[in-house]
């Protein structure tokens, strides 16, 4: 893979750092590359800088998953789940429902 994209994504960071997308664009690149606790790293700054994001959340409790975090996984996909709803993705929800019910 490429590593011109992962210095891309480092670079977006350091010069938006407040921005979600920013965070949430690294966290996926290393979601992909199964690096968890390096998605996880960058997902968990995505959701601190918006609290509201609900992809991030969802990219985060993969990576949880992924790094074999269930608990933290399921709790950020419940939290996912509620903003889903409120944001009125109801698919999303869903999809959130599935994850969840991987977990177990």
């Amino acid at each position: 893979m490429s590593d011109a994209r992962l210095e891309q994504f480092k670079k977006m960071v350091v010069d938006f750092p407040d921005s979600p997308m920013s965070h949430f664009s690294l966290g996926k690149l290393y979601l992909e590359r199964r690096q968890y606790p390096e998605a996880a790293h960058a997902l968990e700054s995505a959701v601190r800088l918006d609290p509201t994001y609900a992809a991030a959340m969802v990219a985060l409790g993969d990576a949880w998953a992924g790094a074999g975090e269930s608990d933290k996984a399921r709790e950020v996909l419940g939290r996912a789940r509620e903003h889903a709803l409120a944001q009125g993705h109801p698919g999303l929800a869903e999809e959130i429902d599935e994850r969840i019910a991987d977990l177990s």
